[in-house]
């Protein structure tokens, strides 16, 4: 059908209200809210595109550093930078969805 979907089931719950405040998954696609213990929701899918995106252009996580200490710094303070050959289309797009404000992320739409 044309439709490429990604999915990583492997901290699946369910949750009606949709808020979380349990740190889960992987270091290098943890949100700020997350790695700083506040609630999130959602939005936080936002950033791992974001995190997906940078990958697939870079063959690397923009946020690892040396230790996980560092990694948590990187990711709180937003610490983001692009190798010289991803345009500057992929740059907005990625700086878009990797808001430290989950409410400033690009919506899907």
């Amino acid at each position: 059908m044309g439709t490429i979907k990604i999915a990583d089931f492997g901290w699946s719950i369910h949750a009606p209200d949709n808020r979380r405040e349990t740190l889960c998954g992987t270091l290098d696609y943890l949100p700020p809210e997350m790695v700083e213990n506040k609630e999130h929701d959602n939005k936080v899918d936002i950033w791992s595109l974001g995190i997906l995106c940078y990958e697939f252009l870079t063959g690397g996580p923009p946020f690892e550093a040396e230790g996980n200490s560092a990694t948590y710094e990187r990711i709180k303070s937003i610490d983001l930078g692009f190798p010289s050959h991803v345009s500057l289309e992929a740059q907005d797009l990625i700086t878009k969805l990797l808001q430290k404000d989950p409410n400033r992320r690009i919506s899907l739409e």
